[in-house]
């Protein structure tokens, strides 16, 4: 019988009884109707599973004992970081859940000239709080240890200041000097990719990625919607370099 998985963000040590965060709390309670004595499993994104039981559930509280942590190992071998033009709704929903399930370590979303995505100081803090949530779900479904960090919204120029340092960095153009079958991984296997919103990157956006440092890959003959055209590209990176090639 599959035990349930859930992602909490709370420090977990081997034998202590912890209170479930309210969503964690809901999903086991109230969507599964889990009861005293059941089985779960906790993760923090520490790497590790850690076997829990239910010992009190309540109308505002569900309490668990933390057993002994298991060690997880489905993280890819490659390090990926999507710099994702802010697309709407469900379609970078679909984005960061999808990237999480083929192995992102990252996803860093930008507003860009072309971008037809606007968000308020109030509605960024509640629209990534949503995005960590969809990723956290994605860990949970995939058997992940490790949550891929979800980085705040930003501009282009300041995303691509905040870039961890080296690693080969990918603008998908379908005129790039670039192919995914004809590249060499890099020393440290890190990646980062650019795709851009709905509305493509703009000229001036192509400069800016260029002055950091991208070089334009080609991802076959079609163009492709900015959802499509990530998740290929992480794809392509996987099934060439990593973990999907077999």
């Amino acid at each position: 019988m599959r035990v349930t998985r859930v992602h909490v963000d709370l420090a977990l040590i081997d034998g202590d009884e912890v209170t479930l965060p309210e969503a964690a709390r809901a999903h086991l309670a109230r969507v599964l109707r889990l009861r005293e004595g059941d089985a779960c499993v906790l993760f923090n994104g520490d790497g590790r599973d850690w076997p829990a039981r239910i010992t009190s559930v309540g109308k505002r509280e569900v309490r668990v004992r933390l057993g002994r942590p298991v060690a997880v190992d489905r993280e890819s071998p490659l390090s990926i970081t999507v710099v994702q033009g802010v697309a709407r709704g469900e379609k970078m929903d679909l984005v960061l859940q999808k990237a999480t399930e083929l192995g992102v370590s990252g996803i860093v979303p930008v507003f860009s000239e072309r971008s037809e995505v606007k968000l308020d100081d109030a509605r960024t803090a509640k629209r990534l709080a949503h995005w960590r949530s969809v990723v956290g779900s994605a860990c949970e479904q995939s058997g992940r240890g490790r949550v891929p960090a979800v980085s705040a919204p930003s501009d282009l120029a300041a995303g691509l200041a905040n870039l961890e340092p080296g690693g080969m960095r990918l603008l998908l153009d379908p005129d790039g000097p670039l192919s995914f079958g004809g590249m060499e991984a890099p020393d440290d296997r890190a990646f980062v990719l650019a795709v851009g919103p709905e509305g493509g990157w703009s000229p001036r956006d192509r400069a800016q990625l260029a002055a950091a440092g991208f070089c334009g890959v080609r991802l076959g003959p079609r163009i492709l919607r900015t959802e499509t055209a990530a998740l290929a590209a992480v794809s392509a990176l996987q099934a060439r370099f990593g973990d999907l090639s077999g």
